[in-house]
């Protein structure tokens, strides 16, 4: 793996005036300078970093990983993408279960996001952000060790409901968005300067057993403007359905384009419907195209909510969980809500006993329990 401090403080300065990013300010909080990467260790013991600029991570060889994963065996395999796959393990020493991401030597994710995603789940650490317990960077191998999230991604409890199993009912679905609207948070409000996640969407999600809500998946992650900038300047990368109109339209990102896709997600809780779904009529198949003309007219809210629901939903939280989605996927970015905001107006949803309301035809609090 390159060396993450190849540049002197005089270059790394020159790139910032001439606003050309390093690879290592494009995504670095400029108060935690990284110093390099190790290597894996060479003992049979994972190698912890310590602190004073190392990553906070294990190292493991892949050597480690392959017993830990039954050398990859398609039993363990639990997700795959353009990234590559991603298997369920135990670690050998601890015994600890964990998710062992393999990124495909000719996928999406290079070497670059790679970097990204081990250095800002080291630096960064929040309830609502998945937990990166080590790495492995041997030889042409570059694998990411998770905590195990065993309920999987919202994607697949959401919108992958097999027959006979039981939907995601209305209370864990809002509890779900403001966990990740939490998530989003620390992003956009605790990190110095801001960090733009760029890549919100339900399969980006994972669920622990207690249906607790994580952000994962950070190789698309970049810093937010600072001083004087409005945004940031970026080559389109997402996900389809997903991706704000102005950072389509134009690259222009910034915290304002999750909001974007965090309403996207809302909006697929809401209804229980993919973001693009090409099963559908042609009118149906782009859920935000879809939904929109129902924005503008109360009565229809009820039409959003997912079938699988049965009418099991209060209708006072339909209502302002259909109003917080609509505000976050206003065309306009500057009009869109800021995620604190968000987080109110969802822990509001969720707690206030007013907003869960019963009335004819909703679950009631006892079948819930």
């Amino acid at each position: 793996m390159g060396c993450l401090s190849c540049f002197t403080s005089s270059e790394k300065k020159a790139a910032i005036k001439q606003n050309i990013s390093s690879p290592v300010e494009d995504f670095i909080p400029q108060q935690h300078p990284p110093e390099n990467i190790p290597k894996p260790s060479t003992s049979s013991e994972p190698a912890k970093t310590t602190a004073g600029g190392n990553i906070a991570a294990q190292t493991f060889t892949f050597r480690q990983l392959a017993t830990a994963t039954g050398n990859f065996r398609q039993e363990c395999l639990i997700g795959e993408g353009g990234f590559g796959r991603v298997y369920k393990g135990k670690l050998d020493k601890t015994g600890q279960v964990v998710a062992v991401k393999q990124l495909d030597k000719n996928g999406l994710q290079g070497n670059r996001e790679f970097l990204i995603e081990v250095l800002m789940l080291s630096l960064l650490h929040h309830p609502n952000l998945v937990n990166l317990i080590g790495y492995c960077s041997d030889g042409d191998q570059r694998l990411l060790v998770y905590e195990y999230m065993s309920l999987g991604s919202v994607e697949d409890l959401l919108l992958n409901v097999r027959p006979g199993q039981k939907p995601l009912d209305w209370y864990a679905r809002m509890k779900i968005a403001l966990d990740a609207a939490k998530g989003l948070e620390y992003l956009h409000d605790k990190a110095n300067p801001p960090i733009i996640y760029r890549d919100l969407k339900s399969s980006n999600i994972l669920l622990d057993k207690e249906l607790n809500a994580k952000l994962s998946d950070f190789g698309l992650a970049k810093l937010g403007p600072t001083g004087d900038n409005t945004h940031v300047s970026s080559r389109v990368m997402g996900t389809y359905g997903y991706c704000a109109p102005e950072y389509q339209r134009t690259g222009h990102l910034t915290v304002k384009s999750d909001l974007y896709s965090f309403g996207v997600v809302l909006l697929e809780l809401i209804t229980g419907r993919r973001a693009i779904d090409t099963t559908r009529p042609n009118k149906e198949q782009n859920l935000v195209t879809w939904a929109q003309p129902m924005f503008k007219e109360p009565s229809r809210f009820p039409e959003l909510g997912d079938p699988l629901l049965g009418g099991k939903f209060p209708i006072k939280g339909l209502h302002q969980a259909v109003a917080v989605s609509a505000m976050c996927l206003q065309e306009e970015a500057e009009v869109r809500p800021l995620i604190r905001d968000v987080v109110s107006a969802l822990s509001c949803l969720v707690n206030d006993p007013d907003a869960n309301a019963e009335s004819d035809g909703e679950v009631s609090r006892e079948e819930r329990q």
